[in-house]
């Protein structure tokens, strides 16, 4: 029986404002609610002429999550 692959599940968010930029306490707390979580960030992307980064994280994919998404989701 072969090993199954581990799968993932990424997150992206936005990070900063054009006049306030990137503030190191936001993102520390952002980054700190994101590991409580599970989340393991591996990557961000600086926008240029924004004053903002991307930030990109990952987790394991849980059986929990993909029975989750596969929900039907209702609007109000």
């Amino acid at each position: 029986m072969a090993d199954e692959l581990q799968k993932w599940e990424y997150r992206v968010q936005t990070v900063g404002g054009f006049f306030s930029g990137v503030k190191a306490e936001v993102l520390e707390q952002l980054l700190n609610e994101w590991g409580e979580e599970g989340w393991e960030v591996v990557s961000t992307h600086i926008l240029e002429n924004q004053n903002k980064i991307n930030v990109i994280a990952k987790r394991p994919l849980t059986r929990e999550t993909i029975r989750r998404r596969s929900m039907p989701q209702y609007k109000i």
